[in-house]
């Protein structure tokens, strides 16, 4: 029997790699198959810049950050990005240099471990390779495990796929033109200075703050109604709290603004709403029933993004 802790993956009715005698399927495709089950609600919590990895994951059309590893491989490139070519869930530049896809097409209930598992196959990668790692393992490391805590995660945004060319070499037709393709489908955003992952974007017939929250749930929606009780939710004459949406975990309003409003007409309006937000989520005291209204109001006005 095989004693390499590596199992390849194979068909669930072949006979299992590692010399049992029995299907992959009921032996360490069993483990497998645990993987995929497994679901962690807030899969970046403990990461810096939790709310921006979120935001990357779905609300940012195409960024970058840099990514500090610990361990082993402290000091390799890494950059996360938001999508990549053909959505690949990571490459490796000839020079070395590890591009991690955050927006990938598949995923189980627990992204940070499916990050991992492709960062862990890109950086025994070849230069100049797409990566497809294959199925996750149960029992292997999160982002957590393989990244420095102590860095931040400084999100650069883009007004296109540009960083998907390797600046030391000349892109082909093909590649130029799956980049204009791709520019094409861009939301214009920026993040904003004032407040942590909160970014503006422009959806053509409408302008929004999409904001990642750090809060728990249950806190963050009393806040959101306590402020929306004495119309204090807004971002400013004419805009309007259109809604939440949940994503790893974490609530995520979303605000309409006046048409034609700019990133860094919002600065100040964002900044002082993230202080009243602050004050109004570490309020304690229970609900009056105009809060309560307000509350439940909140709760059923769900945002589909685009």
């Amino acid at each position: 029997m095989s004693t390499s802790t590596e199992i390849p993956v194979v068909g669930p009715r072949q006979p299992c790699p590692c010399g049992s005698g029995k299907r992959y399927k009921i032996c360490h495709g069993k483990k497998t198959r645990a993987a995929d089950r497994e679901y962690v609600a807030r899969p970046f919590q403990g990461l810096p810049g939790e709310c921006d990895w979120v935001a990357l994951r779905e609300i940012v059309s195409t960024a970058t950050a840099p990514v500090t590893l610990a361990g082993e491989h402290a000091g390799r490139d890494v950059l996360a990005v938001t999508l990549l070519p053909s959505a690949h869930p990571a490459m490796v530049r000839e020079n070395g240099q590890v591009l991690l896809g955050l927006q990938t097409v598949t995923s189980t209930g627990d992204p940070s471990a499916d990050l991992a598992h492709t960062l862990q196959e890109a950086l025994r990668s070849e230069p100049g390779t797409a990566v497809s790692p294959g199925p996750r393992p149960s029992g292997g490391p999160r982002l957590q495990d393989l990244l420095s805590t102590d860095a931040t995660f400084d999100v650069t945004v883009h007004d296109g796929f540009d960083f998907w060319l390797d600046p030391d070499s000349e892109p082909s037709a093909e590649e130029r033109t799956l980049l204009d393709n791709a520019n094409e489908a861009v939301v214009p955003t920026a993040r904003l200075e004032s407040a942590e992952a909160a970014y503006w974007c422009h959806l053509g017939d409408r302008d929004q703050v999409r904001w990642v929250l750090p809060y728990d749930e249950e806190p963050l929606l009393d806040g959101l109604a306590r402020l929306h009780a004495k119309e204090a939710d807004s971002l400013g004459p004419g805009t309007r709290l259109l809604g939440t949406f949940r994503a790893h975990g974490l609530l995520v309003p979303v605000w309409d603004l006046v048409d034609g409003t700019r990133a860094e007409e919002v600065e100040e309006p964002v900044a002082t709403l993230r202080d009243r937000l602050a004050e109004a989520v570490a309020d304690s005291k229970p609900l009056d029933a105009e809060q309560r209204r307000a509350r439940a109001g909140l709760a059923n006005r769900q945002v589909t993004i685009r």
